[in-house]
């Protein structure tokens, strides 16, 4: 991993003490959600304002807005929230209304909710402590140079040039020092008569040069006018008819389709429960059509096809058959609980399904759990599947299970990091697919084993949100940790939302994989694909 991401993984594990450089909020902000000004209209306030040109590019652009239809208040301090208002626009990411809010001060109701959520699931903007935001304080010059640093990914280093080019260079917090230096080596802040005033208030007319220098430079707005390249977005139909199932892939990122139409059965007869409804809508609004090609997790079934060269050849035969016959673009290998002496079969298997389908234009994914050096992945030889498969989709969930011993987290940040580089030393990136959970676990803290369920995020909003419920965000793993009381009984949720979700995409961007899938659809809220969308689109910049 590279300094900027270490940077970025140490921020997200709260291990560098910032102290109050969680003050970000504003580098160029609206006081309320005033409409941004049309191309031509002019601030009567701006007028004699050496901001004047910076203000009107960024209102044009969008990014800006007045206090009121014909003011700006250039003079006046910029809130945090404000400034996370325009970071986004800035950024071109999308306002997330976070199902679980990150902080007790803020309403999920105001204006700039989406917007403050959307910067903090990004870890660009943080609290101020105790789980408060104050998105109403205004920001110093000192915090506006860390948030600007961080809103370019830039990588913070101090030198000795401060005391040479500041008299008041003293005045400069010991934390805000490599900032303060990078933005005066981006030109983004320079102080004037040879100060820096680190504690000063940052005004609005002050903001507005600072992003609007941001724009100026051709390389870096070339990077936000970037549309989004998601790479293969996956999703499993799970539990939902087909109506259901397109409504849920409208409302997401979704590309790539996977109904569970093909099981094995004894007679080595694969059923089919293909839907042409599905079938025909996927193709008229080109989406991928990858079919789950699944075992039941039965152990016995899977070894009586897999030890058998007829039977596979059999298997193989009818899958090609239904891929002709509906014009499938791919299937999606799903074989769980597999007997680890079933593992050269396995791959024999895969290989031929593969070159089968290659035949008729279609690709080969293989779901694979993390190898945790269990039995459990033993079937799966995760370097030649990668090499004779197109896919490898890793199901970067289940660290903790359904009847474990142990309550904890369905999928923390630290362990799907771990996995997915575990397998990254097998399989190429081009050829790896991370798949996130959209479900968490509800768990008893007196018997987990026997007393614990799965639940989907919106079940999880509900409990975190009953009278009651607490939650503290979990710096190492990277999550919520949600505690609440059922029939006099405490009872946890190690959370998945779009905070924690956001965390995963990040870190799975920056090892630059084939893309993401998801399980299940319906399981998520509607806050997550914007969350997951805006963390693609961030960390695809390179400033």
């Amino acid at each position: 991993m590279n300094n900027r991401l270490k940077d970025i993984t140490n921020q997200r594990l709260w291990k560098i003490a910032l102290c109050g450089i969680l003050a970000l909020g504003s580098v160029a902000g609206y006081s309320s959600p005033v409409q941004a000004a049309s191309v031509h209209q002019q601030f009567q306030d701006t007028r004699t304002s050496y901001a004047k040109d910076a203000i009107t590019h960024l209102v044009d652009k969008g990014i800006a807005a007045g206090t009121s239809e014909t003011t700006f208040e250039p003079k006046k301090a910029v809130t945090r929230a404000e400034f996370a208002t325009f970071a986004v626009r800035l950024l071109g990411l999308k306002p997330v209304k976070n199902n679980i809010n990150p902080y007790q001060d803020m309403s999920m109701n105001a204006w700039y909710y989406g917007n403050v959520a959307a910067m903090t699931n990004l870890f660009i903007l943080e609290g101020k402590g105790q789980g408060t935001f104050q998105p109403n304080a205004s920001i110093t010059r000192e915090e506006a140079a860390a948030l600007l640093v961080r809103m370019l990914k830039q990588q913070p280093v101090e030198t000795s040039l401060l005391s040479s080019t500041y008299f008041d260079a003293a005045d400069i917090s010991d934390w805000a020092r490599p900032y303060v230096q990078t933005v005066y080596q981006l030109e983004l802040m320079k102080g004037s008569g040879g100060v820096f005033r680190p504690h000063d208030q940052v005004t609005r007319e002050e903001a507005a040069v600072m992003l609007d220098a941001i724009l100026q430079k051709k390389t870096w707005s070339e990077q936000l006018q970037r549309g989004d390249e998601l790479g293969v977005q996956l999703g499993w139909q799970y539990n939902s008819t087909t109506a259901e199932f397109k409504k849920q892939v409208e409302q997401s990122e979704v590309n790539t389709l996977v109904p569970r139409w093909f099981f094995l059965n004894s007679s080595m007869k694969v059923t089919d429960h293909a839907d042409p409804a599905l079938i025909s809508w996927a193709s008229a609004t080109d989406r991928q059509l990858w079919p789950l090609l699944g075992n039941r997790s039965d152990s016995a079934l899977t070894h009586q096809m897999l030890s058998s060269s007829v039977n596979r050849a059999a298997v193989i035969s009818q899958v090609a058959s239904y891929v002709k016959t509906y014009k499938l673009d791919g299937i999606n290998v799903d074989f769980e609980n597999v007997d680890p002496a079933d593992r050269e079969g396995l791959t024999a298997f895969v290989t031929s399904l593969t070159a089968a389908l290659h035949a008729l234009g279609a690709v080969v994914s293989v779901d694979v759990s993390p190898d945790l050096g269990t039995d459990w992945t033993d079937a799966f030889d995760y370097a030649k599947l990668g090499a004779v498969s197109d896919y490898m989709v890793l199901m970067g969930y289940e660290e903790h299970w359904n009847g474990d011993p142990k309550a904890g987290s369905v999928a923390s940040l630290p362990w799907v990091e771990k996995a997915l580089d575990t397998m990254l030393s097998e399989v190429v990136r081009a050829k790896t697919i991370l798949a996130l959970p959209l479900y968490t676990r509800d768990w008893s803290s007196v018997n987990p084993a026997t007393s614990s369920w799965d639940i989907t995020l919106a079940e999880q909003g509900t409990r975190a949100h009953a009278t009651g419920s607490v939650r503290r965000w979990d710096a190492s793993l990277v999550q919520y940790i949600i505690g609440y009381n059922s029939n006099g009984m405490p009872r946890y949720i190690w959370a998945e939302d779009s905070r924690s979700l956001s965390a995963k995409v990040l870190m799975s961007e920056q090892r630059q994989i084939a893309g993401l899938a998801y399980w299940y659809m319906g399981g998520e809220t509607a806050d997550v694909w914007n969350a997951i969308s805006n963390a693609s689109r961030f960390e695809s910049y390179n400033f």
